[in-house]
């Protein structure tokens, strides 16, 4: 089994626009089943949108405008890095919270390139591993998961290639204590972080005045207008939420 921890940057902004965010630098280092060093892969990726990097994301990242004008598109650098993965007859992407490969999935649709590669690929989420083997509840940064178990880092923090150099340490420092069955496949999100919330306050209301713990019952505790019924997808994946958050408290 052959481990591919992966980081990627991409050009968020600090402005409202319907235009979608793209990857633009992708890193990856590939360690053997032995934790050792194999090889890395990195490339810079030419956007669609808002191929002009604006002060803050230069200033972030150290990204040079002349290295994305030069750049390949997502498409042929992500053709190549499907290659590069394909090395490791058995592997298992390792990232730093989900991002990375909502952001791959984003970008491969966008292109009008089939996603079931991406969606078919395991992976685990080393942010979440990380924390519960801290018995945590924030999230925390590679860095200052580094410093935490004094492991001194090296390069530059939000380039993708050194990011993924550094979640690597933190991978190999804490490898034993990690449960790697929870390793997980990128799955399409319709609800969003405040809609589940709701649902769990919903359950607590419910119990609270002793009501029927029902799915019916839960939607009419949610504050009037707040929620699309009529987005069917976002409807089930709620109930569903709710279903597992009622299994959790039995």
């Amino acid at each position: 089994m052959d481990y591919i921890i992966l980081d990627i940057e991409f050009n968020g902004r600090k402005f409202a626009s319907d235009l979608p965010m793209e990857v633009i630098e992708l890193g990856a280092v590939r360690l053997d089943s032995s934790l050792a060093y194999v090889d890395e892969f990195s490339s810079m990726i030419k956007p669609v949108y808002f191929p002009k990097l604006n002060s803050f994301l230069k200033k972030k990242t150290g990204i040079a405008q002349e290295e994305i004008d030069s750049a390949d598109g997502f498409t042929q650098v992500i053709g190549r890095f499907k290659e590069w993965l394909d090395a490791s007859e058995e592997r298992l992407l390792v990232t730093w919270g989900g991002e990375d490969m909502k952001r791959i999935v984003f970008d491969t649709r966008m292109h009008k390139l089939d996603d079931g590669y991406w969606m078919n690929t395991d992976y685990f989420d080393l942010l979440k591993g990380y924390i519960r083997f801290k018995g945590v509840t924030n999230d925390v940064s590679v860095e200052a998961a580094l410093a935490d178990l004094e492991i001194d880092a090296s390069g530059s923090a939000h380039r993708a290639l050194d990011d993924a150099r550094m979640t690597a340490e933190v991978f190999r420092a804490v490898f034993e204590q990690l449960d790697l069955s929870h390793k997980q496949r990128f799955k399409d999100t319709y609800s969003n972080a405040k809609e589940r919330r709701f649902v769990k306050n919903a359950i607590r209301m419910m119990k609270a005045q002793k009501l029927a713990l029902t799915w019916e019952v839960a939607l009419e505790k949610f504050p009037s207008g707040k929620l699309d019924t009529e987005n069917k997808k976002k409807m089930e994946e709620l109930r569903e939420y709710f279903e597992a958050e009622m299994n959790k408290q039995d």
